[in-house]
């Protein structure tokens, strides 16, 4: 079955060095304005997760949630994370790296649709 979220390597080696500061980590993206739909990096146990957030995977070991109202905008595609230059919001751990994440997309194929379609990714409320 295709990831519903990758990381690209740029992303990887920033995670990497981010669990070494901060430890454990997680990314939750959210359908808020500006900065709050980007993916946003947390401690572990600084962000709860909603019984309405879905699990789309894990980049780097690190789970990756996203809004449910979101995930029905983005479905259909595959999440890739990427790094580039510039601030970001102020709460992602990255932000004082002088990077931002970001999500890049492609679009499923017709038969990983088909796959993905019978396995749901888990809800906050399953997990």
């Amino acid at each position: 079955m295709p990831p519903r979220v990758v990381a690209t390597p740029a992303a990887v080696e920033l995670i990497e060095k981010l669990k070494v500061k901060h430890g454990p980590l997680m990314f939750h993206q959210s359908g808020g304005c500006c900065d709050g739909s980007a993916p946003m990096c947390y401690s572990a146990d600084e962000f709860r997760t909603g019984a309405s957030d879905v699990r789309m995977g894990e980049i780097a070991g690190c789970p990756f949630w996203m809004g449910a109202a979101q995930f029905d905008y983005w479905k259909h595609t595959q999440l890739v994370i990427d790094v580039t230059p510039g601030r970001g919001a102020g709460f992602s751990l990255e932000a004082p790296e002088g990077v931002r994440f970001l999500t890049r997309s492609r679009l499923f194929t017709d038969e990983e649709s088909e796959e993905l379609a019978g396995s749901p990714p888990p809800t906050g409320a399953e997990v």
